[in-house]
């Protein structure tokens, strides 16, 4: 995966929890926990908003990009 969600770091941050978050943006803490621990394959901009707000921070804190190893377990990947 190439985009990495950065959810957790902020949340530690801002000393929330999940369940405190969940009720904070209205969404389910089974659909937080994918956002979490970075299972999500899409986030919808209602939903980075309301995170964005919840944990006072900028759609880059949560959000980042990350170069995908060329090499893994010493075989290319194709």
């Amino acid at each position: 995966m190439a985009i990495r969600m950065n959810l957790d770091v902020m949340m530690a941050k801002r000393k929330i929890g999940l369940t405190e978050l969940s009720k904070e943006v209205d969404i389910t803490m089974a659909n937080l926990s994918i956002l979490k621990n970075n299972k999500a394959k899409a986030v919808r901009f209602t939903t980075l908003e309301a995170l964005c707000k919840a944990l006072h921070c900028q759609p880059g804190d949560l959000i980042e990009y990350v170069e995908e190893e060329e090499e893994k377990d010493g075989e290319e990947q194709i």
